[in-house]
């Protein structure tokens, strides 16, 4: 059996009586740092075989584990903080023991972006996890900028500023968040436009670990290049490129013919 254990994001007492039971019990827990998760178990005093398994070696050392899994024994795995498979190692290994029919569970518990939403005060009955912001031009963002709901993503202290001057220049008025040490002594959560928080993280450089949260809404449809907001019409509302066609002509005020031309030119 493969237990996939959600553990602390920073304050060590988040983990749960039954992660602790399911580390307790295991032959062995793979781990991204044994470092980390080292200090988890001397703290509940656990002494257990620790196997790395990070974005390295995953790959190879999955076969093995399949293995030590066909044979019967029980293996947790376990991410740095919070929850195993959210932007972290694990996926493949669950895939193969979809395909091979071998158990595997989730045993639940902390995880940031959940608790940056909560933190946020954003809508939360419709969101988006995108993983690490695009790092280069305005067409992925901007597509995020037209998700209707929060948008949920991870950023580097290093780039916190820059992306958030890049939202600002897309929409000055758009509400974001950025949280960061959550559950550790600095917590914190902070909101306002982007060129406000960008203000403030320039002046005061931020550290740790960083999510950053922007509200729902939508770049004006003019702005947006006529192949974007095709491809947008059609994946983000389900159009037809039929009725994403006549849509875009509608918001751009063009001609459909010249619509269709462009569409039919990018296909």
């Amino acid at each position: 059996m493969l237990y996939l254990v959600a553990t602390p994001i920073g304050n060590l007492e988040d983990i749960s009586k039954r992660a602790l039971s399911v580390l307790e019990k295991c032959d062995a827990i793979l781990c991204e740092d044994t470092r980390r998760t080292s200090i988890l178990l001397q703290k509940y005093e656990l002494r257990k075989t620790l196997i790395p398994f990070h974005k390295f070696n995953e790959r190879g050392a999955e076969e093995r584990i399949l293995e030590e899994l066909r044979s019967g024994k029980e293996i947790a795995l376990v991410s740095d903080a919070g929850t195993p498979c959210i932007n972290d190692p694990g996926q493949g290994l669950v895939q193969a023991c979809v395909r091979e029919g071998l158990l595997f569970t989730a045993i639940p518990g902390p995880c940031s972006l959940i608790q940056a939403l909560v933190l946020s005060g954003f809508d939360s009955t419709k969101f988006q996890f995108v993983g690490f912001l695009p790092r280069k031009g305005l067409d992925e963002l901007r597509k995020i900028l037209c998700y209707p709901g929060t948008s949920i993503g991870f950023e580097s202290p290093e780039r916190l500023v820059d992306t958030l001057r890049a939202i600002g220049s897309l929409d000055a008025a758009r509400n974001v968040a950025v949280a960061r040490e959550m559950t550790k002594t600095f917590e914190e959560c902070r909101r306002g436009t982007a060129s406000e928080l960008a203000d403030h993280y320039e002046k005061t450089p931020p550290k740790g670990e960083i999510v950053l949260l922007v509200a729902g809404g939508k770049v004006p449809e003019e702005e947006m290049p006529l192949d974007e907001l095709l491809e947008l019409l059609q994946e983000l509302h389900g159009l037809s490129l039929k009725e994403a066609i006549k849509l875009a002509a509608k918001l751009k005020n063009l001609p459909k013919s010249a619509v269709y031309k462009q569409a039919h030119k990018s296909c």
